[in-house]
């Protein structure tokens, strides 16, 4: 017997079905919602019609840190969860526009301070528990909840005050401002709808950032999206099916979504990715350096290469701008003092050879950068901030106005000295995982050569390298990459504000060390408030002419947006925004399922 028939059965006293019948051995179950159904207000597909079955496999470079959409802040934890979370309101990854999800309407009031809100009707959780307006104010009362620390309560305080959330009845909410909130419904992108009834007693409990570890019970697990957990093998895979729940369906009335399965196979590397697609056990792949994308290229028979152009992810250099503590060596204090040297770091910008990651790291197929709004974002750039040609005489001139010098006087193919006299020597950590981020963190060490400067790169395992950068403050320099997840700039406003969850520079402050992040804090709250488009653009653009000028990150690049899939996947629409290849995964299916699902 199926687990889904084996589940219905169980729930079938307070559901209110007199009979459940599962036919074996076909692997089919009535519907377990089937009094439900009748009345649920489903979401109608504007995408192709498709067929229903079949598994559909993808790998990950590194295993989720968790299945938790409250603290998840990696890569491959938002895309686990994202196949199997749902938010009010959704951003469509491929028109960038808002569209309803689990609301049925959002109305906004004349003054722009209230936002109304409609829940459809008859909808459930994965587990078949009805969703209703308590979880929506249990969900909202957790990410605003400072104790539990979550990245997404910037977005939720306007004009210093958290956001107002009210039930009207059942079905009806009304979310209140204290200002008008210049991002509109585009907050309810992002923030997953939480199941009161399994975390309320963690969360009371002080518990909840320990829920929904990887090892989870797929019993005790329960979300709105398409797919729910099924298996979770340590080092290995996490498996996740069809939730017979899911509240879409196609324009012929079939529930979605159509696949079965989705797997997500854990890789230790790039090149291990591409054996797993080149061998057929994976048919979606994403992440792609251009080095393998060109190979896949090359060979491409039963599958398709796609360069969907520049995304939103931004990739930098940063230093360790943290005040010594006790703890810090004399050392790392003196390495410190240089890189809180705004002309130091302007020199490190003026010396890196941007180009050159794009040529050498991407080959071609992607776009240097000077910001942190890509060429995919045409909408938020600054063109006024000057895009500077790399100048190894501006960067030693630089270094002269900082005080440093060279041992002989000369800045060519001599040891950069600081004013105690003492070598300018730092380590760059990178993470091992990504080829990417680690030729550009060799590339730049090539680049400071030239000045003088010794720089040695340390890859490390990911949650190492977030560990020293996020708790013990133990490093010099790091290579690092962020993906904004809307072309709205409020979609990082935790990495700009100083109090920021994501703030990676001089973190999680209590009040900005610096006036120019006391700058950013203002003009971000600004913008967040302002009614008109021109408005929330002139304080971003200054932001932006803020970050060029203090260089608290050295932008460096933003790779295209690579994928492959395998011919037989339908309904594939690749996107620059995250998730790229999933964020449709409710419509793609197999093509001749029926055999793809015995593959």
């Amino acid at each position: 017997m199926t687990r889904n028939c084996l589940q219905s059965i169980r729930r079938a006293a307070w559901l209110g079905v007199a009979a459940l019948v599962c036919s074996l051995p076909v692997v089919l179950c009535a519907s377990p919602d089937t009094t439900r159904a009748a009345n649920t207000e489903f979401l109608v597909s504007r995408n192709p019609v498709g067929q229903r079955g079949g598994r559909l496999a993808l790998s990950l470079r590194a295993e989720p840190k968790t299945l938790n959409p409250i603290i998840a802040t990696d890569a491959p934890s938002r895309e686990v969860i994202g196949v199997m979370q749902a938010d009010l309101v959704h951003i469509n990854r491929g028109s960038q526009l808002t569209e309803p999800a689990l609301a049925k309407s959002c109305k906004v009031s004349k003054d722009g301070l209230e936002y109304s809100i409609e829940l459809r009707r008859g909808l459930q959780f994965s587990d078949g528990h009805p969703l209703d307006a308590d979880d929506v104010l249990f969900t909202f009362r957790v990410y605003l909840d400072e104790a539990v620390h979550s990245p997404q309560r910037d977005l939720l305080i306007v004009g210093g005050k958290p956001i107002e959330v009210r039930k009207v009845d059942a079905y009806h909410l009304v979310f209140r401002f204290t200002k008008p909130y210049g991002v509109g419904d585009r907050l309810f992108d992002g923030l997953a709808i939480l199941p009161r009834h399994v975390l309320e007693k963690q969360y009371a409990e002080g518990k909840l950032a320990q829920s929904w570890s990887l090892s989870v019970s797929p019993s005790q697990w329960a979300g709105l999206g398409p797919f729910r957990l099924k298996e979770y093998v340590a080092g290995q895979r996490i498996v996740l099916e069809r939730n017979p729940y899911y509240w879409k369906t196609d324009a012929k009335g079939v529930r979605l979504p159509y696949l079965d399965e989705i797997v997500f196979l854990f890789v230790a590397s790039a090149d291990a990715q591409v054996l797993r697609f080149q061998s057929g056990e994976t048919d979606v792949i994403t992440r792609l350096g251009a080095e393998n994308f060109s190979v896949l290229s090359r060979q491409a028979r039963g599958y398709a290469m796609t360069d969907a152009g520049a995304g939103l992810e931004y990739n930098f250099l940063f230093f360790n701008l943290n005040e010594p503590s006790a703890k810090t060596s004399m050392d790392a204090a003196r390495r410190q003092a240089w890189f809180r040297d705004v002309k130091f770091r302007q020199a490190v910008s003026a010396a890196v050879d941007r180009q050159a990651i794009v040529r050498l790291v991407y080959q071609g197929r992607g776009a240097a950068l000077w910001g942190p709004v890509t060429p995919g974002n045409k909408r938020w750039a600054n063109t006024e901030t000057k895009h500077q040609a790399r100048s190894l005489d501006r960067a030693r001139d630089l270094l002269r106005q900082a005080g440093f010098s060279w041992q002989s006087g000369s800045g060519v193919g001599k040891i950069l000295l600081d004013q105690n006299g003492n070598p300018v020597e730092f380590s760059i950590l990178t993470s091992s995982s990504n080829a990417d981020r680690t030729k550009m963190a060799t590339l730049i060490a090539d680049d400071l050569k030239q000045l003088g400067i010794k720089a040695q790169v340390v890859p490390l395992e990911f949650r190492s390298l977030l560990d020293r950068i996020t708790q013990t403050k133990e490093y010099d320099a790091c290579v690092l990459g962020l993906a904004s997840l809307d072309a709205d700039p409020n979609s990082d406003i935790s990495v700009w504000l100083s109090s920021g969850g994501t703030h990676l520079w001089n973190p999680s402050q209590a009040h900005p060390a610096t006036a120019w992040e006391a700058e950013i804090d203002k003009l971000m709250e600004q913008q967040l408030v302002a009614k008109s488009f021109e408005e929330r653009k002139k304080s971003y653009d200054r932001v932006q002419q803020i970050l060029d000028e203090n260089q608290p990150f050295i932008f460096l690049a933003t790779p295209d947006i690579l994928v492959g899939v395998k011919n037989n996947v339908g309904n594939f629409q690749p996107a620059v925004l995250e998730p790229y290849a999933l964020w449709n995964v409710e419509t793609l299916f197999l093509h001749n399922s029926s055999q793809a699902a015995g593959k």
